[in-house]
């Protein structure tokens, strides 16, 4: 029989101490816990290539980090903070607002650096959570020039508050250097694909000479990544959305990575989110609502490298779908015991699809 999951069957205790507050010295060097047996093993980054096998296709979320943080006031003078989902046409952007009274469709924003931004209502419907704004000039040069790094939540820094302005230029250097991947290409995102922060080029060698391949696909990771589960029934939860691409030369590697026996290794959950959301739809680019819990049959991932992610999080769920809910569970407590780092700086593990979720 099927079980059916809670989102309480999704909660666990961490300690605060091991949320991770900075990224480990270099890249490659942070742990990485081998949980594709029943016997965990405990390793480091710099095993990765001894891991996989040659002929296997490791597949890379490209996007990159933009500093989507912003920050301005109302007419009234009220304090207000923007959070960049995604740019549009025509100078318009839809954005998270934090503010403590929202102003009415049609005001215009003065924001830190001189621009002003103009509220337009609601999005992608009059019901919708965000807001689509038109800004004065291009948003992305906008961004560049007066937006921060769009830290989660949990990592304690000036960024993450109305003293934005004030961090340290050494703190913002740090931030905008590792909390991006090295091949970071297409310009979108509001939240890193953080299991591809491990990746430097000494790894990136040693994966080549052990002959595993390289493919990449985009998906502009949202901030609805962070939002925990608020309803104990899974089947209410209204999943956010983020656009994906898959390019025709990857859908080619995967082809010939099956053809000669190989595995399709995905680094992160945005990536497998991306394949298993074309896999479903027939479709190489779009916007996926994709959202993943245990009994959902994987069509193309085989392995998977991820971080440790929150509590009562859909991307929990999504590996604990992977690679088996008591299973996932056993890691975690492993994990903690072993005080491995969580979440967006901490560490990784190396995870193989259970038999239960292959189809058939």
């Amino acid at each position: 029989m099927s079980h059916t999951y809670t989102l309480s069957d999704f909660d666990f205790e961490l300690p605060e101490s091991l949320i991770a507050q900075h990224p480990a010295s270099e890249r490659s060097a942070s742990r990485l816990l081998d949980g594709r047996h029943a016997e965990f093993a405990n390793r480091t980054f710099k095993d990765l290539p001894s891991l996989l096998k040659a002929g296997d296709l490791l597949v890379f979320n490209d996007t990159q980090v933009v500093k989507a943080r912003l920050f301005g006031e109302k007419p009234t003078g009220g304090k207000l903070e923007l959070l960049v989902e995604r740019v549009l046409t025509n100078h318009e952007v839809v954005a998270h607002m934090k503010v403590s009274k929202k102003p009415p469709a049609g005001t215009e924003l003065l924001m830190v650096g001189g621009y002003t931004a103009t509220l337009l209502g609601r999005w992608p419907n009059e019901d919708g959570q965000l807001f689509r704004f038109q800004f004065s000039d291009e948003p992305h040069t906008l961004m560049q020039q007066h937006g921060h790094m769009p830290l989660p939540p949990y990592i304690e820094r000036h960024q993450n508050t109305a003293d934005a302005q004030h961090e340290t230029e050494e703190g913002k250097a740090e931030d905008e250097r590792r909390y991006q991947t090295v091949f970071a290409k297409h310009p979108g995102a509001a939240a890193a694909p953080t299991a591809a922060l491990h990746f430097d080029e000494g790894v990136l060698q040693g994966l080549e000479a052990q002959g595993v391949s390289r493919a990449s696909v985009t998906l502009h990771v949202g901030a609805g990544t962070f939002q925990p589960v608020k309803t104990e029934n899974l089947a209410e939860h209204r999943m956010h959305s983020e656009w994906y691409n898959i390019p025709p030369e990857t859908i080619q590697a995967i082809a010939n990575c099956r053809a000669r026996g190989g595995r399709v290794v995905a680094v992160g959950t945005t990536s497998v989110r991306t394949l298993e959301s074309w896999a479903q739809s027939g479709l190489t680019s779009g916007d996926t609502q994709i959202f993943i819990t245990p009994g959902f049959a994987f069509q193309v991932v085989n392995v998977l490298i991820t971080n440790f992610h929150l509590p009562k999080s859909t991307l929990l769920m999504l590996v604990s779908a992977f690679a088996g809910f008591e299973h996932m569970h056993a890691l975690y407590r492993h994990a903690i015991a072993n005080q491995y780092r969580f979440f967006s700086y901490g560490d990784a593990m190396l995870l193989e699809k259970t038999p239960a979720s292959r189809t058939a």
